[in-house]
C-alpha cells in the first residue's frame, strides 16, 4: 500500500468517539452539535425532480455534465456574485462535482507534481480534506493560523517569500470552517496579486457562502474579487460549491468547481481518468436547487432565529460571539478543551467537537484550535436552545 497513508491522522470524529468511549451520559435526550450536517428539510421542487428522474439512472453520465446543469451554475455565479453577464463560460469554466470533499481531494492531487517539493498552504483549524489530499499527493502542507488576534483569519502577510516561491496552491476557506470568519474582497486581491507574482493558484473552497445573517451583505467570493479588479477569466482562481448546506442536501453529493477555464479544462482531463461523474437524476435535481433562491433566503432564516435564540441564552457563560457566516458557533473555553467536551457530554449529554481536533500545531508550536470547541447549530431550533441551555447550566455547575 502507498506509504504516505501512514502520514494521514485519525479523523476528528474518530477521535471524539474515542474522547467519549465508555462513558455514560446523564439520562437526558442526546443532542450533537459536533458534525456540520444540516438538519433543515430538503426543498420540495428538489426532491420531486429527483423522483422523477429517477429513470435515468440507466444511462451513464458524462465527466463533464449536463450542458444545462453547467449553464444554470454559470448564470447562478453571476448573478450571486455580481460577475459580468456571460464571463462565465459553462462550457469551458464549470465543473460538477460528486460534493466539494470528492471534488477538493481530486484537485489537490491533479495539481500536484510528485516529487517536486510543492507546498499547499492552508488555514489551521482546517477541512481535514485539505491536509490528507495534500500528503497523500506527496506535497508539504503549511498551516497559517487562525486566531482571535488576526480575526480569525489567516495572517498572510507573515508567510516569507521562500514559502510563497515554493507554494503550488493556496486553499482558503470563506466564510471559514469552523470560524465562519470571512475573508474580505482587499485581502482576496492581495493574494490574487500574490498568485501572480509567485505562480500558483487559489482554491476557494466557499461552501458556506450562502449561509449568512444580513442579507444585504452576503460574503463576497473569489471569482467576484477577480471581477473587482477586471480579472474576468479568472486566472489562476477557482472555486468551489456545493448544495449540502445552501440546499440542505448533503446526501445528494453535488457541487461544482469553476473558474480559470486552463485550469478546469486539466481537471476535466484528470476526472476523464477519475470515474467521478455526477448520476444524471443528481444533475437534474441540481438544476432545480441552482435555479431557485427562496429555499435558501428562507434557510437562512431558521438559522438567523437559531444564533439569536442561542447566543441570547448563551449570553455571559461562554466567551462566544456570533460569526461573520456559517453555521458554527467557536466559542473559546476557560479549560483544555477535550477535557471541556468529555465533561458536557457526561453531564448534559451534549456532544461537541474539541476544536485542537479540527487543527493542527504548525511551526510556531500554537494549536490555533486548542481551547475552543465547535457547536454547530444544524438540530432543530428547540434542540438548539435545549443544547445552549445545558452547556449553560454545566459552565455555572462546574466554574462555580
Amino acid at each position: 500500500m502507498n506509504q504516505l497513508l501512514d502520514l494521514l491522522q485519525p479523523y476528528p470524529f474518530e477521535r471524539l468517539a474515542a474522547l467519549k468511549a465508555g462513558i455514560t451520559p446523564a439520562a437526558r435526550s442526546s443532542i450533537s452539535l459536533s458534525i456540520g450536517e444540516p438538519k433543515h428539510l430538503p426543498p420540495a421542487l428538489v426532491m420531486q425532480q429527483l423522483a422523477a428522474s429517477l429513470q435515468q439512472v440507466s444511462v451513464y453520465p458524462k465527466t463533464k455534465g449536463l450542458d444545462a446543469l453547467r449553464e444554470a451554475i454559470a448564470l447562478w455565479l453571476e448573478q450571486r456574485f455580481k460577475l459580468p453577464a456571460q464571463s462565465v463560460s459553462a462550457d469551458q469554466q464549470v465543473l460538477p462535482l460528486n460534493g466539494t470533499r470528492e471534488g477538493l481531494f481530486a484537485f489537490i492531487q491533479a495539481c500536484i507534481t510528485p516529487g517536486s517539493g510543492a507546498r499547499v498552504l492552508m488555514p489551521n483549524p482546517f477541512y481535514q480534506i485539505y491536509e490528507g489530499a495534500t500528503l497523500l499527493a506527496g506535497a508539504e502542507p503549511v498551516f497559517l493560523n487562525c486566531d482571535r488576534a488576526h480575526s480569525y483569519l489567516p495572517d498572510f502577510d507573515a508567510v516569507d517569500e521562500q514559502t510563497w516561491r515554493h507554494c503550488r496552491l493556496l486553499i482558503v476557506c470563506t466564510p471559514g470552517n469552523p470560524t465562519g470568519a470571512v475573508l474580505p474582497e482587499a485581502t482576496l486581491v492581495k493574494l490574487i496579486k500574490l498568485a501572480d507574482q509567485y505562480d500558483f493558484i487559489i482554491a476557494s473552497d466557499e461552501c458556506y457562502s450562502e449561509i449568512y445573517f444580513d442579507e444585504a451583505r452576503p460574503p463576497v467570493g473569489l471569482l467576484e474579487a477577480c471581477a473587482s479588479i477586471g480579472r474576468t477569466d479568472y486566472k489562476r482562481c477557482v472555486v468551489f460549491h456545493s448544495l449540502s448546506k445552501r440546499s440542505n442536501l448533503p446526501g445528494m453529493r453535488s457541487g461544482f468547481i469553476a473558474g480559470d477555464a486552463d485550469v478546469i479544462g486539466e481537471f476535466l482531463r484528470y476526472r476523464t481518468y477519475h470515474g467521478c461523474a455526477m448520476s444524471e437524476p443528481v444533475q437534474l435535481a441540481s438544476i432545480s436547487a441552482w435555479q431557485d433562491e427562496a429555499h435558501v433566503i428562507e434557510n437562512r432564516q431558521v438559522y438567523q432565529r437559531k444564533f439569536q435564540r442561542v447566543l441570547e441564552t448563551l449570553d455571559g457563560c461562554l466567551d462566544v460571539t456570533m460569526p461573520d457566516a456559517a453555521f458554527y458557533l467557536w466559542p473559546q473555553l476557560p479549560e483544555d478543551d477535550e477535557v471541556f467536551c468529555q465533561q458536557l457530554f457526561a453531564a448534559e449529554n451534549v456532544t461537541a467537537l474539541p476544536g485542537q481536533y479540527l487543527s493542527r500545531t504548525a511551526a510556531n508550536g500554537i494549536n490555533p484550535g486548542s481551547q475552543h470547541a465547535r457547536l454547530a447549530l444544524v438540530a432543530t431550533e428547540d434542540e438548539c436552545v435545549e443544547a445552549a441551555l445545558r452547556i449553560k447550566r454545566f459552565v455555572a455547575e462546574r466554574y462555580r
